[in-house]
């Protein structure tokens, strides 16, 4: 259940990534149907959490290693120093508004690939690579004139990235559950 509990927080920061992050230059439909999948993949992934529940509460299932222990709150601690500390190198080295988003990503990808040796779970890595990469695909293209993308490119994609990971992998999960 707590690897489940990590992916449904991660559908969540996902889905927040994406609601935020559509918006301009981007057209109408598109933020709406980016927002709507989003909303669909946080659903699934809430759903596919309580189907787990369910199926533990039934089988008896006994807790696993806890996953939320001291290497987690050091990750997590260090995680939000990095965030708010590196928002405010930003705003005080003048960078763009838009280059926060890129930031966050780039902070938040390497807390996936940091949390991976401890939880030994090598799926959330990938992600978090991947959303690492964004973050300073956004930091390099904030201060150009192509800044009004850095949102969809370092917010909206690592928000998909999030969602296709946590949706695969709570899928997954619980189908390895029912067998």
């Amino acid at each position: 259940m707590q690897r489940m509990t990590g992916l449904l927080i991660g559908a969540m920061f996902g889905a927040v990534f994406v609601f935020v992050n559509t918006h301009d230059p981007l057209s109408g439909t598109a933020v709406l149907l980016l927002r709507v999948a989003a909303g669909l993949a946080a659903a699934g992934v809430l759903a596919l959490w309580f189907t787990a529940a369910r199926g533990q509460r039934d089988t008896g299932g006994a807790p696993r290693g806890a996953m939320f222990g001291r290497g987690y709150l050091a990750v997590v601690a260090a995680e939000a120093v990095l965030l708010f500390g590196g928002l405010r190198v930003l705003a005080a080295l003048g960078a763009p508004g838009q280059a926060n988003v890129a930031w966050v990503a780039l902070v938040v990808g390497v807390h996936f690939v940091a949390l991976a040796p401890i939880w030994k779970s090598w799926d959330i890595a990938v992600p978090g690579a991947v959303l690492t990469l964004l973050g300073v695909a956004g930091l390099v293209l904030a201060p150009t004139s192509g800044a009004a993308w850095v949102p969809f490119l370092s917010g909206v994609l690592s928000g998909i990235v999030l969602l296709a990971g946590t949706v695969t992998v709570s899928w997954r999960t619980v189908a390895a559950g029912t067998r």
